[in-house]
């Protein structure tokens, strides 16, 4: 296979995938090494495709999807009903940032579209090892959440309003 068909196939193989792929699962896939992936992927970006890193991997951007940003406030005890609250609905919960007013904006992204995904970042968070990024702003933040259409960002933005979640 040429680097040429590789990066066309993994260009395929991010947009099917419902979840980021990671470049060791690539790198696996193709029987390259991890860092072949990272050049492919730099050459992707450079052709023009939109490929977002996370710390769970790669994802491709997908064109025609709705964004909106929230500005929301919640409990540490509320944060797993907000984001089902999402999800349920059909939005994937892009990122979370804050303003800070020393520091400025603080984003971390997060790309959470199912309650396993939910799930396992709550998990995170209640092992100690993190806090949410809300608690350094007295709860309020901000999500950028993603959807098929500009009416299922409609029904979040109602349903986070009705739970007294949206500012």
């Amino acid at each position: 296979m040429t680097g040429e068909e590789r990066r066309k196939e993994i260009v395929k193989a991010i947009r099917e995938s419902a979840v980021p792929v990671s470049g060791g699962r690539l790198a696996e896939q193709y029987e390259v090494s991890r860092q072949v992936i990272v050049q492919d992927i730099a050459l992707l970006r450079a052709a023009g495709y939109d490929i977002l890193s996370t710390n769970r991997g790669y994802y491709i951007k997908q064109v025609g999807k709705s964004t909106h940003i929230y500005k929301v406030s919640h409990t540490d005890g509320e944060m797993e009903d907000e984001l089902n609250t999402i999800v349920d609905l059909g939005g994937k919960v892009v990122d979370v940032f804050i303003n800070h007013k020393a520091y400025g904006k603080i984003r971390a992204e997060l790309n959470i579209a199912s309650r396993r995904q939910v799930q396992e970042f709550i998990e995170t968070i209640h092992s100690g090892k993190s806090s949410p990024l809300k608690n350094i702003t007295s709860n309020y933040h901000y999500h950028t959440v993603e959807a098929d259409s500009e009416k299922t960002l409609e029904l979040i933005e109602k349903a986070l309003e009705e739970k007294c979640y949206l500012i």
